[in-house]
């Protein structure tokens, strides 16, 4: 079979890399920005910062500061109608994955029309979005280089899986200085999101060689740093390798795509607002006991790549010690233990099985499963803690 590999064309990385970035946004000769950010980002002067930056290249900007988590179909819409009011002739997305996502769906919908529910799915668009460019401040969604776009649908209490070609940025910058200032819980479930989406990349049908060694490299630079970037957010090492390990996941995921793990937490953030990156962390354990059985030989592999020792161990062994090494991480950086712990309730998991049955990160699961039987038992499983 052969195999499609995306990626933004231009992706600038290390610390001072904005400065530089600036410098590649005005050889585009752009003229007005649409900067979508969050309320937080654009408080503190971080979005003032940027559009600064590219007032000393000549070229104009407009803040949206409307991307909610868990960003919706209102915000894209507020952030449409600013655009055109505006004239923006491209996007800057600010933050991390809600405003990346918030912004995606902004260029889409501008480029090609419509309403931002028409493009739920895999590649609906005609044409690519208005020219977007991703400036990253979490190390987690590496939404700021992917072709996967996420939007609550508020009428339907659903996050829309948009998988579409046509919103890979044109551009992408992480720069771990704009990390820095990340509190311990974000960094932690951005963080675990990164190693959701490497592990999940590993084990999918549709991994590569090209895929499988982005998605290692990214899961023991996540194992070795993780932890130390959440308890001193001025450790620039560990901020840089994590900004790295996200970076390498997202090549991973935008390639060989995601599973169960994703499909199930889209319905917790949309039912109930939850932030994705610890619905991914309770999950994960979960789902990969439950694909085990025909994925044990590749979740032992992770485990050796989270520096476990599995010498000697068979894979069903060697997978064990890799779900308890995903537990203990899990634990350590301040990750609830159950779903019980976020609020769910029991009676909404039909309803959250039978939507992520439909999910399309769902697809490439190693063990598909057929029936919502299959899909409630995992949720349930997951209301439980379990301890590593």
């Amino acid at each position: 079979m052969s195999s499609t590999f995306f990626i933004p064309a231009v992706n600038i990385m290390g610390a001072g890399s904005l400065q530089e970035a600036v410098l590649s946004i005005r050889s585009h000769g752009f003229k007005h920005a649409l900067i979508v950010t969050d309320a937080v980002l654009n408080k503190i002067g971080v979005a003032e910062q940027v559009k600064s930056l590219l007032a000393d290249q000549g070229i104009s900007a407009t803040v949206f500061d409307g991307a909610q988590p868990n960003p919706t179909v209102t915000n894209v819409e507020d952030g449409l109608r600013l655009l055109r009011d505006n004239a923006c002739d491209f996007v800057i997305s600010l933050g991390g994955g809600s405003p990346h996502d918030c912004a995606k769906g902004i260029a889409l919908v501008a480029a090609n029309g419509g309403h931002i529910s028409d493009y739920e799915g895999i590649d609906r668009s005609a044409k690519p979005q208005l020219p977007l460019v991703s400036i990253n401040t979490t190390a987690g969604t590496a939404s700021e280089m992917t072709r996967f776009c996420i939007i609550t649908d508020e009428a339907r209490h659903i996050k829309m899986a948009i998988v579409d070609r046509n919103v890979t940025p044109l551009l992408s910058v992480n720069d771990p200085g704009m990390m820095v200032g990340m509190p311990k819980g974000l960094t932690a479930a951005t963080g675990m999101d990164a190693l959701t989406h490497a592990i999940e990349a590993y084990v999918s049908t549709a991994a590569t060689p090209i895929t499988d060694a982005c998605a290692v490299k990214a899961v023991t630079l996540i194992a070795r740093n993780l932890r130390a970037a959440v308890n001193n957010g001025n450790d620039l090492v560990a901020r840089e390798n994590m900004a790295y390990a996200q970076f390498l996941a997202g090549m991973a995921f935008n390639n060989a795509s995601l599973g169960y793990v994703h499909a199930m937490a889209h319905q917790l953030g949309g039912f109930y607002n939850l932030p994705h990156g610890v619905c991914n962390a309770v999950l994960l354990p979960h789902v990969e006991e439950y694909n085990l059985t025909t994925a044990a030989g590749r979740l032992r592999d992770i485990a050796q790549h989270m520096d476990e020792d599995v010498l000697g161990l068979g894979d069903e062994a060697g997978a064990r010690v890799c779900i308890a090494a995903i537990r203990r991480l899990a634990a350590d950086v301040g990750i609830p233990p159950s779903l019980t712990d976020l609020g769910v309730k029991e009676a909404d998991i039909p309803t959250l099985a039978q939507n992520a049955l439909k999910d399309a990160c769902a697809l490439t699961n190693p063990r598909q499963a057929q029936t919502q039987a299959e899909v409630e038992q995992i949720f349930r499983a997951a209301m439980k803690p379990v301890i590593a």
